[in-house]
């Protein structure tokens, strides 16, 4: 005969086990800086993106299950181009989409056996820093207004305690990059399950081969993200190394692709 089990245990469950599935990645994070917003998570694949532009001004990071998330962000590209073409592009914000991926997730979360084992930020680069929007949204549908960074997946919560004595207002780009790498360097002894590595960084040596970095540039014109790669963040990583900022390197990339494919992985990202 079927057992009883309570609401209050069904759910406690599933958020166990979506948070245990996302912690087994690496963690992710989103910065802002005076030009505009930053992303950075490690991942040393160049086919299976974490970060990923969704609309004009608009751009999206996850972490947890590859396969999950990436149909999400394909989701919400579809969702947000409806929008667009259904009214204006001007209503395709941020905070829209957030809700929208809030809505999935939370009734996902409720009504299936098996919870989406992901964390996703859509973050919104406004004409002013005042104007710029993150949203965090998690496992189970909740969604947060962050200011001035986020960390997510992984141990979130470690690297954000790296972020908070690295960040101010109004970073530079290479400074920002820089909070960014001291927050996340510290994972890589947790993630293996090493004791030794802590989260106020310089435990692991992150390259550029190793890291996916995007931007939203405020100051470019219709689509703002741009991907970081190459020769260009090899040049930002050694300056934020070097803790050199006098001369900035640009942050001007490659072109963006919204729609660029990548292929299907049931196993959690790197």
């Amino acid at each position: 005969m079927p057992f009883y089990v309570s609401p209050e245990q069904a759910m406690k469950d599933k958020a166990d086990y979506a948070r245990k599935g996302i912690a087994r990645g690496r963690s992710g994070v989103v910065i802002q800086y005076d030009g505009g917003i930053l992303f950075v998570a490690p991942n040393p694949s160049s086919a299976l993106h974490k970060i990923s532009e969704i609309y004009d001004r608009i751009a999206f990071a996850a972490v947890g299950r590859y396969n999950e998330f990436e149909n999400l962000r394909k989701a919400g590209v579809r969702y947000a181009d409806y929008t667009g073409y259904q009214y204006d592009r001007s209503d395709v914000t941020a905070r829209g989409l957030a809700n929208w991926y809030a809505q999935i997730l939370g009734q996902f979360f409720t009504e299936s056996n098996k919870p989406f084992e992901v964390e996703l930020v859509v973050a919104e680069v406004g004409e002013s820093p005042a104007e710029d929007q993150i949203y965090r949204i998690t496992f189970d549908g909740s969604v947060a207004e962050e200011h001035g960074f986020v960390a997510m997946g992984g141990q979130a919560d470690e690297v954000a305690a790296v972020l908070k004595d690295h960040y101010e207002d109004g970073l530079p780009l290479v400074r920002a990059l820089g909070a960014a790498i001291a927050g996340l360097a510290g994972q890589g002894g947790q993630a293996n399950g090493n004791s030794s590595g802590s989260g106020n960084g310089g435990s692991t040596e992150l390259g550029a081969s190793q890291l996916e970095v995007g931007i939203l540039a405020r100051d470019r014109a219709h689509r703002t993200f741009r991907r970081l790669t190459g020769a260009r963040l090899e040049v930002l990583l050694a300056e934020a190394a070097g803790g050199d900022t006098a001369a900035p390197a640009t942050p001007e990339a490659d072109e963006p692709q919204p729609g660029e494919p990548a292929s299907p992985d049931d196993g959690v990202t790197p």
